[in-house]
């Protein structure tokens, strides 16, 4: 199947440039939610990173008749019995806050020892192709929720997640060391591992 072009179902330009870089050398432009001519909703109510990523993908590709990229990602905090989970960016409420989340998640964990902080970052991605089986590939990201926020890079909970190999947390990374380590880098060697086979 020979596809030239396909839909990332995001509006967030960084996320857009990621998968830009990786299919550019496949010779397959990468368009988002922003080249649509209307906005199409999609109400994520699955109780699964993948569930959620694959309604994304479906309703979309569905309405369009192209092959649709989705993802859904979040933290899972071990001693949080893996919350926030799909939950991620509104633990804290409705508004996408990441102070807020981080602040909620340290009053949880407070007194929790540092053996017992573990977590990781999950992302996963879900490919629909029309005429095919929807498919879903998942990374991960292990680490540890640190006492406090620390570094200025990157958003949502990377403030408070401690790579102990780094000994940095995720904010503390520049852009093209986190591109190498992150979930979402993990979940896309994933998919160019499995991407020739899929079509």
């Amino acid at each position: 199947m020979n596809i030239d072009q396909l839909f990332i179902a995001t509006s967030n330009s960084g996320k857009v440039r990621e998968f830009a870089a990786f299919f550019d050398s496949k010779g397959i432009k990468v368009k988002s939610l922003h080249d649509l001519e209307s906005s199409i909703d999609v109400v994520e109510d699955g109780d699964t990173f993948e569930e959620n990523a694959m309604k994304k993908a479906e309703e979309i590709g569905q309405a369009i008749g192209q092959v649709v990229i989705a993802d859904d990602s979040g933290l899972e905090v071990d001693a949080l019995n893996g919350r926030p989970g799909i939950y991620s960016a509104r633990y804290a409420g409705t508004g996408k806050d990441d102070q807020a989340n981080m602040t909620k998640i340290l009053e949880e964990l407070e007194g929790v020892p540092d053996c017992k902080r573990s977590a990781r970052f999950v992302c996963v991605l879900a490919v629909y192709i029309p005429g095919k089986e929807t498919k879903t590939v998942r990374g991960t990201c292990e680490g540890v929720i640190g006492k406090e926020p620390v570094g200025m890079n990157g958003f949502g909970y990377d403030p408070i997640f401690y790579l102990p190999e780094w000994n940095k947390t995720m904010a503390q990374l520049e852009r093209e060391e986190k591109n190498k380590i992150s979930h979402r880098a993990n979940a896309l060697k994933l998919l160019e591992e499995n991407w020739d086979s899929w079509l």
